[in-house]
Order: C-alpha cells, then structure tokens, then sequence
C-alpha cells in the first residue's frame, strides 16, 4: 500500500506540474482505509488521462494493474466528474475455489486450502509444488498471483 501511497503521490505532483491540467479541477486522491484512488476531473477524456497517468506510475512501482479495479465515471457535482478505483487484495472466495478445483483435477499430489484471502497449497515433494504453480499460471483467472514460500 505504501507503494500505491508513493505512486498517487507522484502521479498528483506530475498533475500539479502539466500544462494541460492546469487551471482545471484535476486531483488525484487515495483512501488507504478503503484501499482505493478518486479521480476528478472536468470531462472524460481529462479522467482517462488521469488514469493512464496513475497506471504509468503504479506499473513503475511494481504494483499490478490487474490489481486494480476500475469504477465507471459518475458526475461529481460542479461539473465535474469522478470515478473511483478499487485496489483489491487477496484471493476472492470463488476465483479460491475455481483454483483448489484445478488443483485436485490436475492429479498432482498436493493438498490445498483457503485460508481468508490467500490458498495454501502444500506437498512433500518440491516438484509437486512447482507443477502446481507452473499449472496456476498457465489459466488465466484475472489476478496478479504472487507465489510465497514459507519453508
């Protein structure tokens, strides 16, 4: 999260600095309790640059775009318009299931389990555990997976 921090941050100065956002009502704003960016603008196409902005900055961070889960623009109120990106986290419950149920199918002896946000996988052998990853990400599931090892 504090690389997202960093990446708004940057984002907000670089608006603060371009010719084409001045004298606009352009911002950038992050909620770290909600895990999500507001963005303001005054038209659509100024909120999709904003957009490609913060995407630049957080693709330099290292934070996945796939991460990110983009609302659709509201109006705002003084004609202008926001819209909010959501920063998800963890695994959700059904895309954990859909991967333990691949896991089991593939026949590879490992066990699985879902704890909270996150899917456990473990086994004996090392090669086990590298066949499931390997086998993870060749199906696409739309997140960003991370593979950590606590041996």
């Amino acid at each position: 999260m504090s690389e997202v921090q960093n990446a708004v941050n940057q984002a907000a100065k670089e608006v603060a600095t371009r010719y084409d956002f001045r004298g606009t009502k352009a911002q950038l704003e992050f909620d770290a309790k909600a895990h999500a960016v507001t963005l303001t603008g005054d038209g659509a196409q100024q909120l999709r640059n904003l957009l490609e902005l913060l995407q630049q900055r957080l693709a330099k961070r290292g934070v996945s775009l796939r991460a990110l889960e983009v609302g659709k623009p509201e109006p705002a109120g003084g004609d202008t318009i926001k819209q909010t990106i959501v920063l998800r986290q963890g695994i959700p419950s059904e895309k954990a299931r859909e991967m333990s149920r691949l896991l089991r199918e593939s026949k590879i002896k490992i066990t699985s389990q879902i704890q909270d946000d996150q899917l456990r996988v473990v086994g004996a052998k090392k090669d086990d555990l590298q066949a499931a990853i390997a086998l993870l990400k060749q199906h696409d599931f739309g997140l960003d997976l991370q593979f950590v090892n606590y041996r």
